[in-house]
């Protein structure tokens, strides 16, 4: 018998001046070939035509525009606007509008999950397809966890059209898919809004997932929208239909196929199983909400603003990254340059970088108040955001800067609750100014909102607004955040726990093994984050 070729490969290495046959090595570039060439194969159908649609202009003759229009008669043609706190508002005032269109609905969201609000979501776009309303959904592509066939699903109803935004190819492996087109498929669209009838809009930070909307168990993000109404809404939908006729997005059916014999029918069976248990709990909870019976009907009355829609540009995400490119950040930034008094950030990701930094000194040598509240490391989500902004932690403090950080163990204390979730995570996005601007939207106050991604969101001039929200907001920041401050070189958190004072001197509430992981992945690119 000859010899086994691993004790040749091993003699053959111990014999100066022959190399052993490297087989492994060419293995692995056989494998290495093998899986670009499938993602090779894997392309996206970006120039392949599609129908070109736009909003309504004519509505007047649907409710909401009837009784929009007259409200806005009555108000001197400003717009009007209505804050959305809670999670199940939020979500029952989508419902509601979704039952109260008649012509239009329009949607565009960073993410969608096959969860309760997902269903939900999916059956009330059912209903209102059902009565002849046309519904496009635009969704961004990577971190949409509902199955193309749902969608594909969806999309089979007449009434619906869905599309994905930038999607990464289906064809192969779609991990490998996004990075070996890594350059296209990390700029993301990140917008958010939900528009009824060219009339009414909801704008703000929440997606469509049960975190969002006070149906999750285990943590409850903290978010917020406004619900918008009047003159400033067809500006959301011209924003939207910027990005809906877009050449990255691209309908569904593009991408994939259904299965022979698949038919909606299916998707709605399997939404009514999901809905069975929950109706009761959500679905008609949800709808118990009356703030859009009270807006229209007069019993809750909007605040009356001028206000302006601060959107990028989709073709952001075509070019390299650059300033003039990053249209909603330079709003802000001329929006900082007339404050006087106070700016108030709250961001879930704060990584400010150098620029940052210097933006909010000046703002502090000019006499301006500077408040930032985001996430504590136990609080937040995303790990390698937080290491990154820990980073600048030191600096943004000696800017002179007030700095908070939201407490993991809040939720209930907000809620005035010993019920629900235990766990709290921050996701609202806001801007406040002089205690007289407001701006809501996706933007989160990191490189990737600014730099990388597509945003957008309204800033609202309006001081009746303005001044209490943030007057509420600062209560809440003194008894569910910890006060960030450097005593003799060194970091401490201060916070009030259940009407105690208490004083920490390492990331509050967060394991040694989270702190150290998020020291680790201080090799991150803050640019990514």
């Amino acid at each position: 018998m000859g010899a086994h070729p691993r004790a040749a490969r091993e003699r053959a290495a111990a014999v100066p001046g022959i190399r052993a046959p490297r087989r492994r090595p060419v293995r692995r570039a056989v494998c290495a070939g093998a899986l670009l060439a499938l993602a090779a194969c894997a392309s996206v159908p970006f120039d392949r035509p599609k129908a070109y649609s736009e909003s309504y202009r004519d509505v007047a003759d649907t409710r909401v525009g009837a009784g929009v229009d007259r409200w806005v008669e009555e108000h001197g043609g400003q717009s009007g606007f209505h804050p959305l706190n809670k999670g199940m508002d939020a979500l029952g005032l989508r419902l509601a509008l979704a039952e109260a269109a008649e012509k239009s609905i329009d949607l565009q969201y960073f993410l969608m999950k096959r969860d309760t609000a997902g269903a939900v979501m999916a059956e009330a776009l059912l209903r209102a397809a059902d009565r002849g309303v046309r519904v496009r959904f635009l969704l961004d592509d990577v971190f949409t966890t509902t199955k193309d066939r749902s969608l594909l699903l969806l999309n089979e109803h007449p009434n619906i059209q869905v599309r994905l935004f930038n999607p990464v190819a289906r064809g192969g492996l779609r991990g490998l898919n996004f990075v070996t087109a890594f350059r296209r498929a990390n700029r993301r669209m990140h917008n958010k809004s939900f528009t009824v009838d060219n009339r009414i809009s909801i704008v703000g930070g929440r997606n469509i997932a049960d975190e969002y909307f006070e149906l999750n168990q285990d943590a409850e993000f903290l978010d917020f929208d406004v619900v918008a109404l009047g003159p400033v809404v067809p500006e959301v939908s011209a924003s939207f239909d910027r990005y809906w006729n877009h050449e990255r997005a691209v309908p569904i059916d593009y991408l994939s196929d259904l299965r022979a014999g698949e038919s909606l029918e299916l998707e709605r069976q399997e939404i009514g199983q999901q809905l069975e248990e929950a109706h009761d709990t959500v679905f008609a909870q949800a709808l118990e909400s009356q703030v859009l019976q009270d807006l229209l009907e007069g019993r809750r009355e909007p605040f009356v603003a001028d206000a302006e829609v601060l959107s990028d540009d989709p073709d952001k995400l075509l070019n390299p990254v650059a300033a003039e490119h990053m249209r909603l950040a330079q709003g802000l930034l001329d929006l900082f340059d007339r404050a006087e008094h106070e700016v108030i950030l709250i961001t879930p990701y704060y990584v400010p970088l150098r620029g940052g930094v210097r933006r909010v000194r000046d703002l502090v040598d000019r006499g301006v108040r500077v408040v930032v509240v985001t996430n504590s490391l136990a609080a937040n989500n995303h790990v390698p955001v937080h290491s990154a902004y820990s980073g600048y932690r030191r600096d943004v403090l000696r800017a002179g800067v007030e700095l908070y950080e939201a407490r993991a163990d809040a939720a209930r204390e907000l809620a005035g609750s010993e019920d629900g979730p235990e766990r709290l995570t921050m996701h609202t996005k806001l801007v406040l100014v002089d205690r007289r601007w407001l701006f809501v939207g996706s933007l989160n106050l990191d490189p990737r909102s600014v730099e990388i991604n597509a945003e957008m969101g309204l800033l609202i001039d309006c001081a009746a607004l303005t001044g209490p929200f943030a007057e509420v907001l600062e209560e809440r920041i003194a008894t569910a955040a910890w006060r960030v401050q450097e005593e003799d070189g060194r970091l401490v958190w201060r916070g009030q726990v259940h009407g105690e004072e208490v004083v920490e001197t390492k990331e509050p509430q967060a394991s040694t093994w989270l702190r150290f992981k998020a020291w680790c992945l201080k090799i991150v690119p803050d640019r990514q984050l």
